[in-house]
């Protein structure tokens, strides 16, 4: 289990980054392009703002720890402790006035993630895990997360996210996986695993791009309401290009076989 006061802390910092990001939502903050390999790679005023908040709380109480976020890269990365930091996980529709953006919050203890909490400040809404529990808040409720029973691909709800589209061999492995299933939806960004963790949605896959921070902080939330997370060849998701979050776990054998992902299509990062 995470420490009560590391818990407690990932609340004050998911505080501080809603804070710094509700100014600038929908009020058309100024937009720099970063220009990756993968096309339109927006930052905002608002991501910033945000991870700067996040770190300066860090560095105030937690000097000893280390943090890799997606805006300032890493610093004391090799620590025992190291925060994991995304402060818009899904800018493209945070600057289309689309509410399923986050902030992604993750804890490393020697590597391993062992809290996660996504923050939807706009909406109000809250999730977090340690991998043995998970919890939402909405409307000032705590509840429990439980993912839902679903032990057939065939009553499967699944959502995908939108950069699958633009990738012939993704697209096509997308496309067998949703010959299978009940209903195939893309888009949805970081709020679709929220939606899997509170039973909403049976299967989650984000591919493209991906780094850790963009993975690390679902890991405890998605197992510690009952569901997986792995890499969409089923490896280890942390370090991977991908992932694949399921509801329940008993679907993971079909849904890999659907998605057939060739070989040598995940890259690994370190």
């Amino acid at each position: 289990m995470t420490e009560p006061d590391l818990l407690s802390f990932a609340h004050r910092l998911a505080d501080a980054s809603g804070a710094a990001i509700l100014p600038w939502y929908r009020a058309m903050p100024a937009i720099t392009d970063k220009g990756s390999s993968a096309g339109f790679d927006p930052v905002t005023e608002a991501d910033r703002a945000a991870e700067c908040a996040i770190r300066a709380l860090i560095a105030a109480h937690h000097p000893d720890h280390g943090i890799i976020g997606e805006e300032f890269g890493r610093e004391n990365a090799d620590a025992e402790h190291v925060w994991v930091i995304d402060p818009i996980d899904g800018t493209k529709s945070f600057i289309s006035g689309q509410p399923v953006w986050g902030t992604l919050i993750a804890l490393l203890r020697n590597g391993e993630a062992v809290l996660g909490l996504l923050d939807q400040p706009f909406l109000r809404e809250r999730y977090w895990g340690d991998g043995e529990r998970s919890f939402g808040q909405r409307d000032n409720r705590v509840l429990p997360l439980r993912t839902r029973a679903c032990p057939s691909l065939s009553d499967a709800t699944v959502w995908v996210s939108s950069s699958i589209a633009r990738d012939p061999v993704a697209h096509a492995a997308v496309e067998r996986l949703g010959a299978a299933v009940r209903m195939l939806v893309y888009g949805g960004d970081c709020f679709s695993l929220a939606m899997l963790a509170e039973g909403h949605i049976d299967i989650a896959i984000g591919w493209g791009g991906f780094e850790i921070y963009d993975i690390a902080a679902h890991i405890p939330l998605v197992t510690g309401a009952g569901g997986c997370l792995t890499a969409l060849d089923g490896s280890d998701a942390l370090h991977a290009d991908g992932m694949l979050a399921l509801g329940d776990p008993a679907l993971l054998e079909a849904t890999l076989s659907r998605l057939a992902w060739p070989s040598g299509a995940m890259v690994r990062k370190p």
